[in-house]
C-alpha cells in the first residue's frame, strides 16, 4: 500500500488535489489591514462588486500585527482556508508591517506543510485602499483555490464539512430540495 495514503486521515485528499468536493463551501478568513485592504474590501462593498460570501473578514491594524499564533488558531477553528491583506509593500504605514506579515506567513505556511494541512491553504497578499476591484478577484480566486483543494484535513477528522444548503440533507438521502 502507498504510504502517503496511510499516513493520510480517512476522507483527507492529498494536498494539491484538484478535484472539487460535491457541495463543499469553504470557510474562509480574510485578516485586513485597517489602512488599505479593509478600505479595498470596503470600496469593493460600495462598488457593489460580488465576492463570495464564505469570505469572513477580520479588521487589524496592521497586517504586522499578525501572529502566527492567530493564523493557526484560525484553522484550528474550522477555517479551510486563511489569507493575510497588507498595504502595497514599501507603502505601509507602519513602515515595515507588511514585511513582518509576510516573514511570518511563509513560517506558517511552512509549518501548515509539516502538520499536513498544507501551506497553499495560507496566502499573503498587498493591497492599497483603491485596489476595490483587486480586493473582490482575490477574495474568489481563494475561494476557487480552497474549493479545489477540498476541506481542510483538520475539518476532515472532525466531521465539520462546510456545504451548500440542502448538499447534506440530499447525502442523507433525506432530499432537501423542492417538492
Amino acid at each position: 500500500m502507498d504510504e502517503e495514503k496511510e499516513a493520510r486521515p480517512i476522507g483527507a485528499r492529498p494536498i494539491g488535489a484538484t478535484e472539487p468536493v460535491e457541495g463543499f463551501e469553504p470557510k474562509i478568513i480574510a485578516f485586513c489591514c485597517y489602512y488599505c485592504a479593509y478600505s479595498a474590501a470596503d470600496l469593493a462593498g460600495s462598488m457593489r462588486l460580488q465576492y463570495p460570501a464564505n469570505v469572513r473578514l477580520i479588521e487589524l491594524p496592521c497586517s504586522g500585527k499578525t501572529d502566527p499564533k492567530l493564523l493557526l488558531e484560525a484553522f484550528e477553528n474550522g477555517a479551510d482556508g486563511v489569507y493575510v491583506a497588507g498595504c502595497m509593500e514599501g507603502d505601509c504605514h507602519f513602515l515595515k508591517g507588511n514585511f513582518r506579515a509576510k516573514k511570518r506567513v511563509h513560517a506558517v505556511k511552512k509549518i501548515l506543510d509539516e502538520v499536513g494541512v498544507g501551506g497553499e491553504r495560507l496566502e499573503m497578499f498587498n493591497l492599497s485602499g483603491s485596489q476595490g476591484p483587486r480586493f473582490a478577484e482575490i477574495a474568489r480566486e481563494m475561494t476557487e483555490r480552497i474549493k479545489n483543494l477540498g476541506p481542510s484535513p483538520i475539518n476532515v477528522r472532525r466531521g465539520t464539512i462546510h456545504r451548500a444548503p440542502g448538499v447534506e440533507a440530499a447525502a442523507a438521502g433525506q432530499g432537501g430540495g423542492k417538492k
